[in-house]
């Protein structure tokens, strides 16, 4: 296991964390600013103040908060000025991983090519048994996972082409194989 997936599983346990507060503690059907304001009873015009803003300023901002509509940067101000802090972190959905993640996409990505080069090769009357082509793609995700980049992000539709024709070669090698 090379330091990279080290780092990636590392990271997995640390988002694990979040991803269980995330879980138990959704944001407020109110938002995070006024439900903190409320609970330290403060007014929407003391928390203007603080800030240097307007009253009605300080509503649109909680309404911005419920909408999705605010950015990091007030909302960490408005912590500021609460005494609190803001917290933030990007999870992986569900339950997931960082690592399922990239095994997802790496499928899908050997998916894509192995399906390429069986149609190119079924035109030329080599095609291959379903075994075997599930094969080819088990080591092409087991190979892309092996050697990380992010060249598994490119736009599918393979810009791989050596690639495509190492697979291709490989196909052609245990369809002689068989005969």
């Amino acid at each position: 296991m090379n330091n990279r997936w080290l780092a990636i599983k590392q990271l997995d346990r640390q988002l694990k964390e979040w991803q269980v507060v995330n879980s138990q503690s959704a944001r407020p059907r109110a938002g995070w600013v006024k439900t903190l304001r409320v609970a330290l009873s403060m007014s929407a015009e003391q928390l203007a103040k603080r800030l240097g803003l307007t009253r009605s300023r300080i509503t649109q901002l909680e309404s911005a908060e419920v909408r999705d509509a605010v950015t990091l940067r007030t909302l960490k101000e408005a912590a500021n000025a609460m005494g609190c802090e803001l917290v933030y972190a990007i999870v992986p959905k569900g339950n997931t991983t960082l690592e399922s993640i990239i095994k997802e996409q790496a499928k899908e990505v050997a998916k894509e090519r192995v399906a390429s080069i069986a149609h190119s090769m079924s035109l030329e009357a080599q095609s291959l048994d379903a075994d075997s082509l599930k094969k080819q793609q088990e080591q092409l995700v087991k190979s892309l996972m092996e050697h990380l980049n992010k060249k598994l992000w490119a736009t599918s539709k393979l810009s791989k082409n050596s690639d495509q024709e190492k697979l291709r070669k490989k196909l052609i090698e245990t369809l002689q194989k068989k005969k």
